[in-house]
């Protein structure tokens, strides 16, 4: 037998589930836990860092 080919809607449908699974995966490495921390030289941790210290200044 053929392969059939899926109708736009259906189409749609595949490509919005496996959209929605992705961005389901991504949210859940947001978690607390140990695969998750942020490494200690992470360019963002850096950054966080520097912008505490600016709020820590302003604040005063």
């Amino acid at each position: 037998m053929g392969v059939t080919r899926l109708k736009r809607k259906d189409r749609r449908n595949k490509v919005v589930a496996k959209n929605e699974v992705q961005f389901l995966k991504l949210g859940r490495n947001l978690e607390t836990g140990s695969r998750s921390k942020m490494p200690a030289n992470s360019q963002i941790v850096k950054n966080n860092a520097v912008l505490d210290q600016l709020e820590a200044g302003f604040k005063k």
